[in-house]
């Protein structure tokens, strides 16, 4: 395949060389220092564009993509109010964008495991759920596009519960899921969730250890999604 990396700081760089060591080529590599070199490629030699950039870049950067037909696996967090918009837009267009806050395979395990503790722990008054969630420094959003779809994951199973905030900035009573995030070096990820009761304590973690699970996981989507039509995610490609 043909590859356009939209995105090429450590995640961009790290998903091209592992799709080079899969056989796959490089169209181009672009970043905010180069996204004019846009104007120049050939868009109808890219097979799919991946797409790790910025939150402020990315709606622009999957747009661009759609309407020239390319497919697009992303997983760009922080943006995802405008989500509705391009999934019509791929519609529209008739081409695929698949969206995933996580391309670990382990991690999308962890959130079927999540839902299924949430599921059972649902009539269990006496236990208390948090979340915390530790990143390396130049992850710029919190919390975590993963924090979020774990606390989504919580709120489908425990209908007291009203939705998530940043324990900062939580009010005392509010039915929420309390998120602590923290920035700390060199850590590529750790989601932790607890269910706290004055007798026990359940708490299920996973911890990433570098960002190659995360970087394979976009490759082998890309590869899947070549030849696919329409709003994809991990369910469908985990076949869940």
């Amino acid at each position: 395949m043909n590859i356009l990396i939209l995105g090429y700081g450590k995640m961009g760089k790290i998903i091209g060389e592992i799709a080079e060591s899969r056989g796959h080529s490089i169209a181009a590599k672009i970043n905010i220092d180069n996204r004019s070199a846009l104007d120049t490629v050939d868009t109808d030699s890219i097979d799919v564009a991946i797409e790790f950039s910025q939150p402020e870049a990315a709606v622009e950067n999957i747009k661009w993509a759609i309407n020239k037909g390319i497919p697009v696996v992303s997983g760009t967090t922080g943006w995802l109010d405008q989500k509705p918009s391009i999934d019509q837009l791929t519609v529209d267009k008739n081409t695929a964008f698949f969206y995933a806050s996580n391309y670990s395979i382990g991690v999308n395990i962890f959130f079927k495991v999540n839902q299924y503790l949430a599921k059972l722990m649902g009539d269990q008054q006496d236990y208390q759920v948090s979340m915390e969630e530790v990143h390396h420094t130049e992850k710029k959003d919190a919390p975590s596009g993963t924090a979020i779809t774990l606390a989504e994951g919580i709120l489908q199973n425990i209908s007291s519960l009203k939705g998530w905030k940043l324990s900062e900035e939580m009010t005392e009573g509010e039915q929420v899921i309390p998120i602590t995030a923290k920035r700390i070096d060199p850590a590529p990820g750790t989601h932790i969730i607890r269910y706290q009761s004055p007798i026990d304590d359940i708490e299920i973690t996973h911890t990433a250890h570098s960002r190659q699970g995360f970087a394979l996981g976009a490759v082998l989507v890309a590869e899947w999604i070549k030849d696919k039509k329409g709003v994809l995610s991990m369910d469908d490609f985990l076949s869940f």
